[in-house]
């Protein structure tokens, strides 16, 4: 892949390019204002509270964008792009957009690369989790679907999908109905017609990739309505997007249902939600009742 996508890392590689030491990787993607600064910090307490800190290499990438974009989606702690960094929009890479220079990857096209190059650094990781907060999780939810094949990868793959504003749905069914007067409710990135070619796969592949695939869902207790904490300034509430439903919380609690109702009833999956927590990453990753999710039988 042309161009680089950059990212944290809570350890390096040894000077002889291979470190055995870590047996899993958390990879946490950040937000909207892309604060992988904040998100990585929020990973390396989650693994810390666990007590997995000598085991796990937490990475957090970071989707750049140019200077002028950086002025409405950046962070403090967040370099600048730099000559031969990838460049998205603020909005492009959380949708499995391309990206705006070189060979134009896609961002999921990126995240295969990079999970990729994590296995062959460090040849000793066993496991891989993927997790997602706000804008973060949007793009990895979506891209559980249209990841390259899991048996391209030495180590299995799970997901962890954080209190994304608005949920890929795989039909035209939605927890508030069909909207009237909302043709675009399920085109993408709320649902699957119209899916961008450069993706390279189809709804029904998809579909199917994402219902095998080990994925947990969390949410706040508390990212709901207008309170506190619950950043409902920022949230979508396109028609699109209210037919998932008024909140985070509510939208969260309501794509778990249809998971289980129609994506993949034989899983079961839940939303663990973490109680005392609105929406910020470094109140749910860190949680003790995020732990399973994150770390799998970690205590």
């Amino acid at each position: 892949m042309e161009g680089k996508l950059n990212y944290f890392a809570s350890q390096a590689p040894s000077a002889a390019g291979a470190v055995a030491a870590p047996s899993t990787a958390l990879v946490v993607l950040h937000g909207h204002p892309r604060d992988a600064a904040k998100s990585f910090e929020a990973g390396l307490r989650a693994a810390r509270n666990a007590g997995v800190m000598g085991s796990t290499l937490v990475i957090a990438p970071l989707f750049q964008v140019d200077d002028e974009s950086a002025r409405a989606c950046g962070s403090l702690g967040v370099p600048g792009a730099r000559d031969g960094d990838l460049l998205w929009t603020c909005t492009s890479w959380i949708e499995g957009g391309p990206a705006r220079n070189g060979q134009r990857p896609t961002s999921f096209a990126a995240m295969d690369a990079l999970l990729a190059s994590l296995v062959q650094t460090w040849p000793g990781l066993q496991s891989i989790t993927v997790a997602g907060f706000s804008a973060g999780a949007q793009m990895v939810q979506h891209y559980i679907g249209f990841a390259a094949e899991p048996l391209r990868l030495s180590a299995p793959v799970r997901y962890v999908v954080a209190a994304p504003g608005t949920w890929l749905y795989f039909d035209d069914m939605r927890p508030q109905g069909k909207p009237d007067g909302c043709p675009q409710f399920n085109s993408w990135k709320y649902g699957i017609q119209n899916l961008p070619s450069g993706l390279g796969r189809g709804a029904e592949q998809a579909r199917a990739q994402y219902a095998a695939a080990d994925v947990a869902y969390l949410n706040g207790e508390l990212d709901s309505g207008e309170g506190p904490g619950a950043a409902y300034r920022m949230l979508d509430k396109s028609c699109s997007a209210m037919a998932q439903g008024p909140d985070r919380l509510r939208r969260g609690l309501a794509y778990a249902e249809y998971d289980r109702q129609r994506l993949a009833p034989d899983r079961q999956r839940q939303v663990v939600v973490v109680p005392g927590c609105a929406h910020d990453v470094a109140c749910v990753l860190p949680s003790p009742t995020a732990r399973a999710a994150l770390f799998g039988s970690a205590r």
